[in-house]
């Protein structure tokens, strides 16, 4: 199984300028059969603790420390803001282990997330997908999700569904960046007007 604990998290948590000293991991929550299956697909087990040294662990925390901006530093995320005044920015991890896959799913490829839903699909937190990434950046030298975005269980003020991922842009137009972003879901603001 590929693992991501305590151990493993030490560099990511050096990076962030945190020390382990107060993590106490939880009791893994998932039976051997679920692990056994869960590596054989591809999974990733890995310990999401909710707050380190009175830090609590949201996605506001992890831009401010990996910042924006590719040529100071790599890994870093996407530079937008829109989500800067969303709540789902603040909510901190659970404290619990997860299993969340390496690669999407490929018949899941350019479905629509409502269907996916539909289908039985579980979409994890954008807090627990951008922990993952970089916690598997900083153990294993290797980018998750490069090319591919994840939905989440997340939704902006307005209920648009948000993804996040595709680290590199495969045209080389954008700079590399973890992104953040939401699906537009059609209302009735969004209309055409006639053209000659």
């Amino acid at each position: 199984m590929e693992r991501i604990s305590v151990v493993e998290l030490r560099p990511l948590l050096s990076v962030l300028g945190l020390s382990e000293a107060d993590m106490v991991e939880a009791p893994v929550p998932f039976d051997d059969s679920v692990l056994k299956k869960a590596e054989q697909e591809g999974y990733i087990l890995i310990w999401c603790p909710s707050v380190i040294a009175g830090q609590a662990i949201t996605l506001r925390f992890l831009r401010d420390c990996f910042g924006t901006d590719p040529a100071v530093s790599e890994p870093c995320f996407y530079n937008q803001d829109w989500y800067l005044a969303e709540a789902f920015m603040d909510l901190p991890l659970d404290n619990s282990w997860h299993l969340i896959k390496k690669s999407v799913l490929e018949d899941s490829r350019a479905v629509q997330p409502g269907v996916l839903l539909e289908s039985g699909c579980s979409f994890p937190p954008a807090v627990v997908c951008a922990w993952t990434f970089f916690a598997w950046y900083y153990a294993r030298n290797e980018f998750l999700w490069w090319h591919d975005f994840v939905w989440c269980s997340d939704t902006d003020h307005n209920g648009d569904r948000v993804y996040v991922g595709k680290y590199h842009d495969i045209d080389g137009v954008n700079k590399n960046g973890f992104s953040i972003h939401r699906h537009l879901a059609l209302r009735p603001c969004y209309a055409s007007v006639s053209y000659y």
